[in-house]
Formats: C-alpha cells, structure tokens, sequence
C-alpha cells in the first residue's frame, strides 16, 4: 500500500502544482475583464462567467500594443506617454526603473539571464549556479579593481527572490547548460540533475567577454 500511494503521490503531485500555477495566472490575467464596461461582461449578456476569456483578452491587448506601437504614429505616442510619466516625480523613478529592467530582460538582443554559471559561493570551497546579468555600470565600476561580471544568485527552491554579486570575472565558470535546465536543478534542490557532458567539453572555462 505504501508503495502505491507513493506512486499515487508522484503522479497527482505535479498535475497538482501546475494545476495551481496555472488556476493562479489565468486568474490573475481574467482581471483584464475589469476594464470592460458591466453591460458587456460574460455574466451579464450570458448570465455567467467564462474563465480564460480575459487571459484571451490580455493577449490581445499585448499584441495589439505591440503592434501600434511599432509604427511611426504610435512609437510618437508612445515617446509623448513616456515624457508625460517623467513629469511626475514619483512615476517617474518607479516607471523608469522598471522600464529599463524589462528592457533589459525582454530585450532579444540582451544577454542578461541567458548564461548558466558556477561561481563559489559562499565561500571559496562551495559552488553554486548563478545567471550571468551583466557588468558592474557607474561608480561601482570606479571602486573595483580588476573585470567583473554582475551575477543573480537565485535562492531554492523559490528563484524569484535571491541577490545580486559582482564576482571576478575569473572566479566565474560558465556552464554547457541551457537556463531552462539550470532553474530545473535549481528549483529541485538538485535533485533533476541535468544531462552528463562529455569530459573533453565540461572541463571548465572561464567566462569570456
């Protein structure tokens, strides 16, 4: 019995969890229905909700604005937005800061997360995974000597949250592994370990500019 409901576990655990991820996104992108006027809610011209149809509508506003906004016409309105929002003190620190973040991350042609690394941490005899984000900007820069790279070391098993390093570049190993894979081991504690690379490819290597 005990090994049937371990199996039973291991099978109901995962549609569990996803289940939830999903129930929560779907959820919380149904909130878009909010924008719409009461009269042309579902549970008003219907008599009920449907679910998943202001995630529907999340996405087309996502691809619409996209698409208005690359043309003349609308990177004009966008560029007109975006000083407005600059105009007002308190906006414009917090719209600023995320903005350029999400460039950052968004951006296809930025390498911020897109290398796995190992580096040592916390001490020089442990290792642990980390993402490559960058290199030290401003007047950090002036304050180290040597080339650095800027790191996140995500926590587990949640990676959301984590901290920020700036490591020698040379103290730096980048990884023959994919992010995806990294996160997978990260968030499994180690437990889904990636696939074995050859000897002659996993020697490590330090990280190049």
């Amino acid at each position: 019995m005990r090994k049937y409901f371990i199996t039973g576990l291991l099978i109901l655990v995962p549609l569990a969890i996803t289940a939830w991820v999903l129930n929560l996104v779907i959820s919380t992108m149904d909130q878009s229905l909010l924008f719409v006027p009461e009269r042309w809610q579902p549970h008003t011209l219907i008599g009920f909700d449907i679910p998943g149809l202001g995630t529907l509508l999340t996405v087309v506003i996502v691809f619409l604005t996209g698409l208005l906004t690359n043309n003349l016409v609308g990177n004009y309105v966008l560029r007109v937005w975006e000083k407005l929002l600059k105009r007002i003190p308190l906006v414009n620190s917090l719209y600023s800061s995320v903005k350029q973040v999400s460039d950052t991350l968004l951006s296809s042609s930025g390498n911020a997360f897109r290398k796995a690394v190992m580096i040592p941490y916390p001490h020089q005899n442990s290792y642990t995974i980390a993402f490559l984000t960058g290199t030290p900007g401003g007047d950090v820069k002036n304050h180290l000597v040597g080339d650095y790279v800027s790191v996140y070391v995500p926590t587990t098993p949640n990676p959301t949250s984590g901290f920020f390093l700036m490591m020698a570049r040379k103290d730096v190993v980048e990884l023959d592994m994919t992010v995806d894979a990294a996160l997978k081991y990260i968030v499994s504690m180690g437990v889904v370990a990636p696939e074995d690379v050859p000897q002659a490819i996993a020697l490590p290597e330090r990280i190049t500019k």
